[in-house]
């Protein structure tokens, strides 16, 4: 597994993929919460918090981590180096784990640097250092571990076809679904029970500081269904 994730890992900086993910993901977040004068600029939102971020954030990450995951098996697929990979003495788990983590660790290169939004609303508080601490690591808990949901999605839907950009709305279609699908289908019947089967209310959760094993396993479970239906996928 880890000879796949250093191939992948380095394959992302080896190409503009990495620096334009980095990129448009800072510029975008910086943007709406810096510069334009919007609802989500925390300049402007009179009291200093973190939450514009974790709201804008997974929506981001929504269109990001497909282009990141897009080519991981399609280009495989397309340039027949997957039957190549296969005569490896590695197995179809540890090629499907090693570009997973190599994926979300790109992800996480990513978030690093949203690290100075803290320091920065820290500053802003008044007075100094008036920011909920417990609000801020739980929804940074709660964006890795959508990002990991995302990721296996992402992986799962570039087995299904050679062409990335198909593997790519296909991914952007289904995390769109379990994101924000539950909660509109829980308004549309008037049952808000459903939203509970969605992504966008196990985050919340995590983000108001309280880790709920509850939400940890609701996460982890999405994520192992869709890496075993992306290892089957491998095995046919």
């Amino acid at each position: 597994m880890t000879p796949i994730l250093k191939k992948e890992f380095t394959a992302f900086f080896a190409s503009p993929i990495a620096y334009l993910v980095v990129g448009v993901f800072l510029v975008i977040n910086g943007l709406f919460l810096w510069i334009f004068k919007d609802d989500f600029n925390i300049l402007n939102a009179g009291f200093a918090d973190l939450n514009n971020f974790f709201y804008l954030a997974p929506w981001v990450f929504l269109f990001l981590i497909p282009a990141i995951t897009m080519k991981s098996f399609a280009d495989e697929f397309n340039s027949g180096t997957i039957e190549i990979l296969k005569t490896r003495p590695i197995t179809n788990w540890q090629i499907v784990l090693g570009k997973f983590l190599a994926s979300l660790l790109l992800v996480v290169v990513a978030l690093l640097p949203t690290l100075t939004y803290v320091y920065t609303v820290y500053q802003l508080g008044n007075p100094i250092g008036n920011l909920d601490f417990g609000s801020s690591i739980g929804s940074y808990i709660g964006l890795l571990l959508l990002a990991g949901t995302y990721t296996a999605v992402g992986l799962f839907t570039s087995t299904l076809s050679k062409n990335q950009i198909v593997a790519f709305i296909l991914s952007v279609f289904i995390t769109f679904f379990l994101y924000f699908g539950f909660d509109a289908f829980a308004n549309l019947v008037g049952n808000q029970n459903i939203s509970k089967f969605g992504i966008n209310e196990h985050f919340k959760s995590i983000s108001r500081g309280v880790i709920d094993t509850r939400d940890i396993v609701y996460f982890a479970s999405l994520t192992a269904f869709f890496l075993f239906i992306t290892k089957t996928q491998l095995d046919e």
